[in-house]
């Protein structure tokens, strides 16, 4: 086996490793956002980051933002996460990855299993195939073997592209202490920021009002 071989054979295994690695090594922990209430920030951000007042949340209150972290969703939220850490001073902004459904993470780690299953009937099903019991192997066996390499760049990339559907989510939602406040699974687009200040602002106001009914005993 030439070297042309043995990199095109090597090259997938050595992403074939690293996808395995990334698949099963649990994601690091986040590290905890230190608000910096006499931070500045630039005119730049203030003119992309329109909100105007400021409104002071209590120390405690925690705005969730669950994003899809595989459909390149991370700009967005940091954008978004520096905005309400602007408007909102005392309020923890914490990012978080949603995850996709069980039955779509179930089957992308099939995937892998696919494509080692193609590359070892490719390399070796002369010798897969007597031990199954079928001493002639299939005729697409034979169409595979004539262009293996061909088959195992396929194979890989093929899997990947599916790999990549089933571990996006296409979520992106906006909890103010685990309440869900705004949906992008269920209104099938962004929130904007100034209508999430708005949100935000509904939801402080009326717990103010719960807090003040309460302090007068009408409320228990």
């Amino acid at each position: 086996m030439d070297r042309v071989q043995l990199l095109l054979v090597g090259l997938p295994l050595f992403l074939f490793c690293s996808d395995i690695l990334n698949l099963f090594t649990p994601p690091p922990p986040s590290k905890p956002s230190h608000h910096h209430p006499h931070h500045v920030p630039s005119s730049k951000q203030q003119q992309t980051l329109d909100f105007p007042t400021q409104t002071t949340i209590r120390s405690g209150a925690t705005i969730n933002i669950n994003f899809c972290s595989s459909c390149s969703y991370r700009g967005t939220a940091e954008t978004i996460k520096k905005g309400l850490e602007t408007a909102f001073p005392g309020a923890d902004v914490i990012l978080a990855n949603y995850p996709p459904a069980l039955p779509k993470r179930i089957l992308s780690k099939a995937v892998p299993v696919f494509q080692v299953g193609v590359m070892g009937i490719v390399l070796g099903g002369e010798h897969i195939f007597p031990r199954l019991g079928y001493m002639n192997p299939p005729a697409w066996y034979f169409s595979m073997r004539q262009n293996r390499f061909g088959t195992i760049a396929t194979a890989w990339l093929l899997g990947n592209v599916m790999q990549s559907f089933l571990q996006s989510s296409g979520a992106f939602e906006v909890y103010y202490n685990g309440e869900l406040i705004f949906s992008k699974l269920k209104e099938q687009r962004f929130p904007s920021e100034i209508e999430l200040r708005e949100l935000l602002n509904r939801k402080l106001a009326s717990s103010r009002t719960v807090d003040g009914l309460r302090a007068d005993g009408l409320w228990s």
